[in-house]
């Protein structure tokens, strides 16, 4: 076989990440976990930046996280945080 008539590699696909908790989590669904967890005025105080404390929005604030990547890292580490406290919650009721 020629070069030019090599079979073509079958399509990558993504690694499994069984352990990473964001895995398959957009970050929409995240940030209305947060919402819902520690309320906006919450989310507010523990990330201050204006898309939470002032007219917040799901919308504004999505676009001003994909715009910033470190108010995006304080974002799922918050999230992981919640998990860790209602994992720790959950084990503490039984």
């Amino acid at each position: 076989m020629s070069d030019d008539q090599t079979p073509a590699a079958p399509p990558a696909t993504p690694p499994t990440q069984p352990r990473n908790p964001l895995h398959g989590l957009t970050l929409e669904a995240i940030l209305t976990a947060l919402v819902e967890h520690y309320g906006w005025d919450g989310l507010g105080e523990r990330i201050p930046v204006r898309s939470f404390n002032i007219d917040p929005s799901i919308g504004s604030s999505l676009r001003f996280l994909r715009k910033t990547p470190w108010a995006r890292e304080k974002v799922e580490s918050l999230y992981l945080f919640m998990l860790r406290q209602e994992r720790r919650a959950d084990r503490a009721m039984k």
